[in-house]
């Protein structure tokens, strides 16, 4: 836009930035005049993910909206769909899989009845649900032996989520190369072994991560043993 302190046909640029400066001169900043937010060091407009997601075929309204603080930050949008594509949410967000950037793709995509609205009659979006607990029961496994449900607890604390089932994939809840480090710094100290921390990134699954560090583990151990019998049998020559 022309710059109106200026008389030398000079330009400003629009921020985007909501700010309000002080009598003394300091400038608070309070916000967005538009939806861009900060995902993973990412500039994420929110509305062209949700011009992507409401070109899905049977979409009639959708919304995005970007939870968590910090490096826990992740995206989760929310459908109304048409009768016959009730039930195909899974289907929809691996679509925009294929036609998006990964850090703009949702970790969730969560079918809702109706969008909430102000009552100006616009979305109000801090009423819409927690994602997590308006996805279907039957999408859910639970954890059930001791090192899922160990690794499922470190899981939840590192991304920031209420819950965590086997079939959750930690890239996809919103995690990435700097929580995997964390997660496995912290898989190693409850669990007392050596775990590689490309482990994560090879069976990114709750249910299969466990089992690959179960079988470490078990590696670990027999290694351990073989170096204890190593040595009691060089006592005995002795």
């Amino acid at each position: 836009m022309p710059d109106p302190f200026a008389a030398d046909g000079s330009r400003l640029y629009r921020s985007g930035d909501l700010v309000r400066q002080r009598p003394d001169g300091v400038i608070d900043y309070i916000g967005r005049s538009d939806q861009q937010v900060k995902i993973r060091g990412f500039r994420v407009e929110l509305g062209e993910i949700e011009a992507c997601l409401g070109r899905q075929p049977g979409v009639r309204e959708c919304a995005v909206v970007a939870q968590g603080q910090g490096s826990a930050r992740r995206l989760a949008g929310y459908v109304v769909l048409e009768p016959q594509a009730q039930g195909q949410a899974q289907q929809i967000r691996a679509a925009l899989k294929q036609q998006l950037p990964e850090h703009l793709v949702p970790a969730f995509v969560v079918e809702i009845d109706s969008l909430p609205l102000t009552p100006n009659g616009k979305l109000d979006r801090k009423a819409l649900p927690d994602p997590q607990q308006a996805l279907p029961a039957s999408t859910y496994r639970e954890p059930q032996a001791e090192h899922q449900c160990t690794l499922a607890v470190i899981w939840q604390e590192v991304l920031g989520v209420t819950r965590i089932g086997l079939d959750d994939n930690f890239f996809e809840m919103g995690g990435h190369s700097l929580l995997a480090t964390q997660a496995t710094a912290m898989a190693q100290l409850r669990l007392g072994c050596d775990i590689a921390l490309d482990l994560i990134f090879k069976a990114d699954t709750l249910e299969a991560y466990a089992l690959a560090v179960e079988q470490r583990m078990n590696t670990n151990l027999q290694a351990d043993m073989s170096d204890m019998f190593d040595f009691m049998n060089e006592l005995e020559a002795n």
